[in-house]
């Protein structure tokens, strides 16, 4: 997948995040500090069912858009899911593993990018 493509599918996860009310959102663009995907998108639930709801949401726009998933973790504890489409890794925390594990500090060297950024054009 190129790295256009990689947006389009970003956005799409965006998408299904903020249908089932995802709080805080982030996209960091890794593609030039890592070769393990081009997006890195973070996202918050506030409890087990909504988590799950969420990572549910996720796997089936892309999977309609055609993306597959490659990968899932924790998906039944639901305190980190991380979703693994290859070029794009969808990590969907609860509040305190989010700020325990702090993903956007670890992966500063990348670039975080505005929804904006990613959801126009």
């Amino acid at each position: 997948m190129n790295k256009e493509e990689s947006k389009k599918m970003t956005k799409l996860a965006i998408e299904a995040l903020e249908d089932k009310k995802a709080e805080d959102i982030r996209v960091i663009d890794i593609s030039d500090v890592s070769i393990i995907a081009d997006y890195f998108i973070i996202a918050s639930g506030t409890n087990r069912s909504q988590i799950q709801a969420l990572s549910d949401n996720v796997e089936e726009k892309l999977g309609r858009a055609g993306l597959n998933l490659k990968q899932m973790e924790g998906y039944d504890t639901a305190n980190w899911v991380l979703l693994d489409f290859g070029d794009i890794i969808v990590h969907v925390f609860d509040k305190e593993n989010r700020l325990f594990y702090d993903l956007e500090r670890i992966w500063r060297d990348g670039k975080q990018i505005s929804l904006s950024e990613v959801t126009e054009g």
